[in-house]
Formats: structure tokens, sequence, C-alpha cells
């Protein structure tokens, strides 16, 4: 159908669709189903469908999360659904149970990330992600730092590029490999884009091609005691090295509405923008009353504020969409991007 809004930057526009919920939405049972709706629809396939059909912009991408043990007949079904509706298809590789910076637990992780990667394969995927570096809200793994963190940047590049070398990723269609940090909190040691960064860095080394990138998240980069004029700086020189990958337009805390923002998806997105690297934009919220992330309100109660103002959730993801794409359109305009 025809849209109110045309994009013109010659950039990838899409959407984290975690605002399905994971409980209910992307999350499989126990047989390891998808969670489907009173018609027999998988629920996040629907979720898309919807924002697709009501967005004023048109969307080019997705960004699935993928959980271990999802049956691949729903995982190939669902990408598939994704492609009906004209979609780009990326992977998040979900991880748990197991540490990523624990030699004991390289072959735990290693079991959950080969499935999602040979997915990848199946599928002519591009791009995968994934928050491989640590495992999430692990309250008893304390801070690595000085030599414990040297040495957690050495086991998770050598898990990362086992994976890699396993998967015979060299010579498959997967072209990056895009590693996201979290919050204090989520994470204890890799919590902020300088830390990521380390590990990307040494992962490339490793291999001798930039293969790892940083995904640059705007709400992690927020929550993280690093400041805007920092993230600014490791932006460009994460670019500038070829380490650069996908932005998340996401509010920090809430997580919600990009009303909430206070300034971070502008002012990296304009960091990222200034590199000449900038390729992928992906506009992610959450469900405030998410069963999954409860440990999250827990930890901070503002993450779990309703910002949608009495809108869906699939309104409240497309007016952001629509408010990035008026962002990328205006820097057309300002001679700051390509355009399409």
């Amino acid at each position: 159908m025809k849209k109110d809004i045309s994009l013109k930057a010659a950039v990838e526009l899409g959407v984290v669709p975690t605002h399905a919920k994971f409980v209910g939405g992307v999350v499989p049972g126990e047989d390891g189903r998808l969670p489907r709706n009173e018609a027999g629809e998988m629920v996040v396939l629907e979720v898309m469908r919807e924002l697709v059909e009501c967005s004023k912009v048109g969307i080019d991408a997705v960004q699935l999360s993928v959980f271990p043990g999802t049956t691949e007949e729903d995982l190939d079904g669902v990408i598939l659904g994704f492609k009906e509706l004209g979609l780009i298809v990326h992977l998040v590789m979900m991880v748990g149970g197991a540490d990523p910076m624990k030699p004991e637990d390289e072959d735990a992780v290693l079991a959950q990330l080969l499935p999602s990667l040979e997915a990848a394969k199946r599928h002519g995927v591009v791009h995968v992600a994934s928050t491989s570096v640590e495992q999430w809200m692990d309250a008893e793994a304390g801070t690595r730092r000085g030599a414990e963190f040297d040495a957690a940047v050495a086991q998770t590049v050598k898990l990362h590029t086992r994976a890699y070398r396993e998967a015979g990723l060299a010579d498959s269609c997967v072209k990056a490999w895009h590693i996201e940090f979290l919050r204090p909190g989520e994470f204890n040691t890799f919590t902020d884009l300088g830390k990521l960064w380390s590990f990307v860095k040494a992962a490339n080394e490793e291999l001798g091609i930039p293969f790892f990138k940083c995904l640059v998240d705007a709400a992690h980069c927020g929550d993280s005691e690093l400041d805007i004029p920092a993230n600014e700086a490791l932006i460009k020189e994460i670019a500038a090295e070829g380490g650069m990958g996908l932005f998340h337009a996401s509010a920090k805390t809430t997580r919600g509405c990009l009303s909430t923002d206070d300034g971070w998806v502008g002012a990296l997105l304009a960091a990222c923008v200034e590199t000449g690297k900038f390729e992928q934009v992906f506009v992610e919220m959450f469900c405030h009353d998410d069963e999954a992330l409860a440990g999250l309100r827990e930890l901070d109660p503002r993450h779990g504020v309703d910002t949608c103002d009495g809108r869906s959730y699939n309104q409240v993801v497309a007016d952001g969409l629509e408010v990035v794409a008026r962002r990328l359109n205006n820097f057309v305009v300002r001679g700051k991007l390509k355009a399409r």
C-alpha cells in the first residue's frame, strides 16, 4: 500500500519486534513451537504484518530473536513469513544458561549458537547479531577488571572465532556478526561501548578481517557509565577501523516510546551518520509488562513504565519509525547521507 512517508536515505530501516513480548511472542514453548494466536498464526508474524500495514513509512527489515530449542519448522516458517511481507531478515541469536566468559562453558554456548548460524545460512541471512559475550542477569557473576577482563576478552574471542570456523561462515552468505553489550545489571562486565570494542577489535584481529561489528544501541549507551561525547568518540574510532555495526533506535531505561529518550537516539544516530559507514537502523521497543522482563523491572522500576499514552504497541513503534525516517530524510537534505 502507498505510504505517507517516502524514505529518501540509502539506509536499511527495520524493526526489532520485541514489543510483541518475549513470553507469548518470540520465546518458544516447551515443545519448541512459537506462540500462536487463536487463528493459529505465529504471534510475532501477526505483529509484523499489522505493523507493516499501519506504518506511515515502508519497513525494509526485521531482526528476529531466535531462542535455542525453537523447532526448525517454526523458525523456517516465521522467516519465510517475514520474507513474504517483503522484509529482509536478520537473526538475533539468543543464548542462556551458560557463561561465554568461562572456558568450561564454551561448548555449551557454542551448541546454542551453531543451530542459529546454520539457520542463517539456510535462509541467506547476511547479518546476524547476539549478546553472546556475557550471561544475562547473572547477579553472582561479578565485574571482571584488569587481568580478569583481559581473560574474559580472550575467552570470548576464542568462542566466537571458533563458532565462525565451525559454522563455515567464511564461505557463507553471512557477512557480519553484530555484537551488542547490555547495561549494568543486565551485564556485569561488557557494560559500555568501549568494553565491547575491546572484544570486537580483538576478534577481528584474530580473524584478520572486520567480520565482527559493534552494535550501537542508544538505550544501552544511555544507561552505561559513558556520556554522549565519550560514545561519539568511540563511534568515530570504531567506524574508522571497520567495526561499526547496525544501530538500535531505542529509548534508554524505559525501552518504550522514543519520546522518553532524552536525546541519546538523535545524538548517537548523528554520530554514526557522520562516520560515512552508517547502513542500518532498527527501531526497538519492549512491552512494559512482558513476563520475561520482570527481573529488569525489579532492577529498575522505571523500566516498567507504560509509555504508550493510550496507543497500541504497534502504533508506538510505527510512531518511532516515523521519527527515525524523518531524521534520515533530513540527513539526506543536509547532504550527510546518500539518497536511495
